[in-house]
């Protein structure tokens, strides 16, 4: 049954779960995203999730009275996308955890850390990931557009590496994303972009005179044009490096159109999509471990619900 972050956080009956998933909750893109949890486990090896990708669309004509229509029916691709184990575990002393809580529960601090790092990696797998290099990662939507994804633009070499650059070719950006747009079926809901590229967005803005709005509640800057949330989606966990990269001063922006019917996350069927393991202070060693784990990947129903724009040049 598909569901978003806020169910499942309503139907969570373990605190420190529920408060893992509000730490998920504050990541813009994990909070927007819904969630198909009908991923089978293969065998125990991995979990798959097999649909149909809609590739050509249906069409329409008129027909004369006693003529009939020609028939066309619209075309699928069958697509199996394999999710991913992401997490990760911490150690606590057992007299750490019972004695240090004048600042901090440390067991807490912990799992919020993990938390945050699981969200980040989810991100990183959400554009980067590769199933095909072994580590246990999922395709990501890079993948998608390297096999021939519609929807892809690119950009012929827009310059806003300055002050006086982003003044002169504002425009073009804005354009560029409107052409993006014109390849999709549905109006993107979100772009995603790093942080540099964040911030020429806000210069943009600000030269068209637009009014963007803030989204308070997802703990960090998050702007709004039109019908959809812009978002700097930040770093690979515990790293500086964006998970959206500048490469020879060239980054991307990516828009999305998320729901059932175009990009949307999967999850297994027994409802195991994040957990939280505290460490059992309970036993005779000393040092414990505890982690936070989820099982997870993206699916992109519609070739045309999502479009990426290359080669803008920031720095």
């Amino acid at each position: 049954m598909p569901f978003i972050l806020a169910n499942a956080q309503q139907l969570s009956q373990n605190k420190l779960t529920n408060y893992v998933i509000d730490e998920f909750r504050k990541s813009a893109l994990m909070d927007k995203l819904t969630w198909d949890n009908n991923a089978k486990s293969q065998g125990g090896s991995s979990f798959n999730y097999v649909y149909n990708r809609v590739t050509t669309l249906p069409t329409a004509a008129p027909r004369l009275i006693n003529g009939d229509y020609t028939a066309q029916e619209p075309l699928t691709t069958a697509v199996t996308a394999t999710l991913g184990i992401l997490g990760g575990s911490f150690q606590i002393d057992r007299a750490l955890a019972a004695n240090e809580k004048e600042v901090v529960d440390l067991v807490q601090f912990a799992v919020q850390q993990k938390a945050q790092a699981t969200i980040a990696q989810y991100a990183h797998e959400f554009i980067n990931g590769s199933a095909i290099l072994g580590t246990g990662e999922f395709d990501g939507l890079d993948v998608f557009f390297a096999g021939g994804g519609a929807g892809q633009v690119i950009a012929t070499g827009v310059d806003l590496d300055s002050g006086t650059d982003i003044t002169s070719n504002w425009r073009t950006l804005l354009d560029q994303m409107r052409q993006a747009r014109a390849l999709m079926d549905k109006a993107p809901n979100i772009w995603l972009m790093n942080q540099d590229m964040y911030a020429v967005w806000q210069s943009v803005m600000d030269r068209a005179g637009i009014n963007v709005l803030s989204k308070a509640e997802y703990g960090y800057e998050v702007a709004q044009w039109g019908p959809a949330l812009v978002m700097p989606l930040g770093d690979r966990p515990g790293t500086s490096n964006p998970i959206i990269a500048t490469a020879n001063g060239l980054t991307r922006i990516y828009g999305l159109y998320l729901g059932l019917d175009g990009v949307h996350g999967i999850a297994p069927d027994n409802g195991a999509f994040v957990k939280t393991y505290l460490p059992d202070f309970t036993n005779s060693a000393a040092l414990q471990t505890g982690a936070v784990e989820m099982i997870a990947g993206v699916a992109i129903k519609s070739i045309r619900s999502a479009v990426r724009i290359d080669n803008i040049d920031i720095v």
